[in-house]
C-alpha cells in the first residue's frame, strides 16, 4: 500500500504541524508558528501531513477541533499535545496535575505510593486526551534533573536519579499503555545536566560515554522496557558521540545509540524543529532534511511544512535520502495509527484510513466529556500535590498589624503577569488572603522596582508568594531579580510574615538557610488553583469546612 502513495505524500506523512486549539483564526495567539484554518486545512487536505500537535482552548473546544482536524485530512492524523502534567495543563477543564517532580518528591518517603500515583496520572491522562480527540501524548519527560539551573527541564523531570527517573516514567507508560494511545520518552539522550535553554541556542553535554550510559540513558532504557511507543530526540550536542551534529540530527545517536544500541524499533520524533538550538544555525528546511537523513521517523513542528516536504522530497531526488528509509518511517507511523484505532483499508487501491469516531459525532460517543476531571481524578491530582508539600516554621499564620497605619500586604512575584494565566482576582493566591484583611500588590521582573518601599513609613506586614519554574524561553530557572530583592529587603525591614513558593524547590533551598525559623514557609510543586488552595488553606489553618 505504501508503494501508491507518491513521495510527496509518503514525505508529508512524516511532518506534524503545529496549530492552535481555539476554533477561530482570531484566537490565534502565536501567529508565527500557528495557521490559519485555511492554511491548515490546506496542509491537511492538499499536502497530507500526518499530524498536529496543538496547543490552547478549552477541553470541551478541543473535542470539537480535533473532530474538525479529522474531517479536513487527506489521511487520519496523529493528534499530539505536550500533556506532561495531564490535559488539563493545556486544555482548560480537564484534570491538571503538579508536575512530575512532585511525585519524585513523595518517592523519597514513600516509593510504593509514588508509583501508583504515577500509574494513575498516567491512565487519567490517556483517558481524558482520547476523549477530547487526542492519541498521542508527547510525555512522559524521562530526563534525569540533576542541574537546578536548568531552565528547560526542572520540575517537568520525574526525579534527580535514574533510578527514580526510571521507576515512575515506567509507571506512567504503565498506565497509559492500558489504553489506545501513544506515549513518549523525551529527550533522547537526556536534556537534564543543562543549564542553556534549547528553545533559544544550543546546549552542549560534555560527558564521558561511561557518565551517559550511568546517567542520561538508563531511563531510556527502561521506558523502552515498558513499551514506550515513541522517543523524542533532545537539541544536544554531545561530543563523546558526535563532536558535528545535534542529537537530533546525528545518525550515530538516532541509529548508532537509540536503533543499534538500545533497541528501540518505535517512533522517533524530533524536538520542535522551530526550536533556535537547530533553526538559528541549520534554518528551518535544511533542519528538516538533516533530521531525516539522521533517522528521524516524525519531524516536528517545521516553521515552514510546505517549504520542509518539499526539501526532503528534494532530498531523496538528489540522492541524499533513500526512498526505502522513507517508506519505512512511514511504515512506522502506519503501524502507531493502527494502534490508536486508525485502521487503514486493505482493500482500497489508493490506500484510506477509515475516519476515527469523534467524541461530539452524532453516532459517537457524546457522553465521553463525563470522563474528564471526574471526582476521582480531580482527588489523585490533589493528593500529589498535597503529599508533595514542604513546609515549616510557625503555622498557621496569624495575620496581624502593629498599627492601625500599616496594612497587610499580600505580595505575589511572578515571571510574567501578562503571562500569568493561573492567577486572577478569583483565584486561591489572592482570594483567600484577602479575606483575611490582605490587600494585593502583583509584580514581575519589569514592575518589581523597590524605590517605593524604602521609607519606614510604608512597613507593611508582607505575606511573600512567589511563582517560579523552569520555563521555556526564558532561559532560566532560578530566583528572577525581583524576587531576590523582595526577599533581601522583606527580611531586612521585618515586614516579611511568611513566604510561599509554588513551582521551583530550587528556589525554596535558596531562601531556607536565610529564614528565620518562626517565619512560617510553604512550598507547592503546582501554580494552578487547586494548588493555591491547597497551600493558602494550609497557611492560614482552613479547615475543610472554610473556617479558620
Amino acid at each position: 500500500m505504501i508503494d501508491n502513495l507518491s513521495l510527496p505524500e509518503l514525505v508529508a506523512q512524516m511532518f506534524v504541524v503545529r496549530a492552535s486549539g481555539y476554533l477561530f483564526d482570531h484566537q490565534i495567539r502565536y501567529r508565527a508558528w500557528e495557521p490559519t484554518a485555511d492554511k491548515l486545512r490546506y496542509y491537511l487536505e492538499n499536502l497530507g501531513v500526518g499530524g498536529v500537535i496543538l496547543v490552547g482552548g478549552s477541553a470541551a473546544e478541543l473535542a470539537v477541533r480535533s473532530h474538525q482536524l479529522q474531517s479536513w485530512a487527506k489521511f487520519p492524523l496523529l493528534l499530539a499535545a505536550d500533556i506532561e502534567e495531564g490535559v488539563g495543563q493545556r486544555f482548560a477543564g480537564a484534570t491538571w496535575f503538579g508536575p512530575p517532580m512532585a511525585i519524585a518528591e513523595i518517592a523519597r518517603h514513600d516509593a510504593g505510593k509514588a508509583d501508583r500515583y504515577a500509574e494513575q496520572m498516567g491512565a487519567v491522562t490517556a483517558i481524558e486526551a482520547r476523549a477530547i480527540g487526542l492519541n498521542w501524548i508527547l510525555a512522559p519527560v524521562v530526563d534525569v534533573n540533576n542541574n537546578p539551573d536548568n531552565p528547560v527541564i526542572n520540575v517537568r523531570a520525574f526525579g534527580e536519579t535514574p533510578e527514580i527517573v526510571s521507576k515512575l516514567a515506567s509507571a506512567f507508560i504503565r498506565g497509559a499503555g492500558e489504553h489506545p494511545i501513544l506515549t513518549t520518552a523525551k529527550h533522547f539522550p537526556g536534556h537534564g545536566d543543562t543549564a542553556v535553554d534549547s528553545h533559544l541556542e544550543l546546549p552542549v553535554l560534555s560527558h564521558s560515554p561511561d557518565r551517559l550510559a550511568q546517567i542520561e540513558l538508563p531511563p531510556f532504557v527502561g521506558a523502552i522496557a515498558a513499551g514506550v511507543d515513541a522517543v523524542m530526540s533532545a537539541h544536544l550536542l554531545i561530543p563523546a558521540w558526535d563532536d558535528e551534529f545535534p542529537a537530533t540530527l546525528s545518525r550515530k545517536i538516532l541509529i548508532g545509540k537509540l536503533r543499534q544500541e538500545l533497541g528501540f524499533d518505535g517512533l522517533i520524533v524530533t524536538d520542535a524543529l522551530v526550536m533556535g538550538a537547530i533553526a538559528n544555525k541549520y534554518g528551518a528546511n535544511e533542519a528538516a532534511v538533516l533530521a531525516a537523513e539522521a533517522g528521524a521517523d516524525v519531524l516536528l513542528m517545521p516553521l515552514d511544512p510546505e517549504g520542509a516536504i518539499l526539501a526532503v522530497c528534494e532530498a531523496v531526488t538528489q540522492g541524499r535520502l533513500d526512498i526505502s528509509q522513507i517508506k519505512e518511517s512511514v511504515k512506522r507511523i502506519w503501524k502507531a495509527k493502527i494502534k490508536v484505532g486508525l485502521s487503514i483499508d486493505q482493500t482500497a487501491t489508493n490506500p484510506k484510513f477509515d475516519p476515527p469516531q469523534p467524541p461530539l459525532s452524532k453516532g459517537g460517543s457524546s457522553s465521553d466529556l463525563i470522563l474528564l476531571a471526574t471526582a476521582e481524578a480531580r482527588a489523585t491530582a490533589a493528593d500529589i500535590l498535597r503529599d508533595s508539600l514542604k513546609f515549616g516554621g510557625a503555622l498557621p499564620l496569624v495575620a496581624k498589624k502593629t498599627s492601625e497605619k500599616q496594612i497587610l500586604r499580600n505580595l505575589i512575584v511572578v515571571d510574567d503577569v501578562l503571562g500569568c494565566e493561573f492567577l486572577g482576582k478569583h483565584t486561591p493566591a489572592i482570594a483567600i488572603p484577602e479575606q483575611f484583611g490582605y490587600e494585593l500588590q502583583l509584580i514581575d521582573d519589569r514592575t518589581g522596582d523597590l524605590s517605593h518601599n524604602s521609607s519606614a513609613e510604608h512597613f507593611s506586614p508582607t505575606l511573600l508568594q512567589i511563582f517560579i519554574r523552569g520555563n521555556c524561553f526564558r532561559g532560566s530557572a532560578g530566583l528572577t531579580q525581583a524576587a531576590q530583592d523582595w526577599f533581601k529587603n522583606l527580611l531586612k525591614t521585618g515586614e516579611l510574615q511568611a513566604v510561599v513558593v509554588y513551582g521551583s524547590p530550587y528556589v525554596l533551598e535558596q531562601f531556607l538557610p536565610h529564614l528565620p525559623p518562626t517565619i512560617p514557609y510553604i512550598f507547592c510543586f503546582g501554580q494552578m488553583p487547586a494548588a493555591q488552595s491547597l497551600t493558602v488553606e494550609l497557611l492560614f489553618g482552613i479547615n475543610k469546612t472554610g473556617n479558620a
